[in-house]
């Protein structure tokens, strides 16, 4: 069983996603939520990704292209896919959300509800 331990290790390794000591976040939860007809934001895609594992989202730090729907309680086929390009910076947490002019209507606009700073991160400064 010792002997297989590190095998089974080394096989899992390539599967997993190792972040330094800098990254950034995404979520679609709500940070405020008394701001009347926001709601949480569901990440189509960030970049050409689809498929995220873990929430929030950790992405590189730089520019993103951003996809996002939104829950659509009463409507059929949901929301629109809609297009935020946001300039993420290093160990910082962005929540993002969907601002609805009309309850009614499946029309959004994409909003950042909040940002924070990630606890146990810290920013690399480039050497000189």
């Amino acid at each position: 069983m010792k002997k297989l331990l590190p095998i089974l290790l080394a096989l899992a390794a390539p599967g997993c996603a190792t972040w330094g000591p800098t990254w950034s976040e995404l979520s679609g939860e709500r940070y405020n939520v008394t701001i009347v007809n926001r709601r949480p934001a569901i990440f189509e895609k960030v970049d050409d990704t689809g498929a995220f594992p873990t929430r929030p989202i950790r992405v590189e730090p730089g520019r993103h292209r951003i996809e996002l729907s939104a829950p659509a309680p009463g409507w059929t086929g949901g929301s629109r896919i809609e297009v935020i390009t946001l300039d993420v910076e290093p160990c910082k947490r962005y929540y993002l959300n969907a601002q609805f002019g009309d309850p009614l209507k499946p029309n959004f606009t994409p909003v950042v509800d909040y940002v924070e700073s990630i606890s146990g991160c810290t920013v690399q400064v480039a050497a000189k």
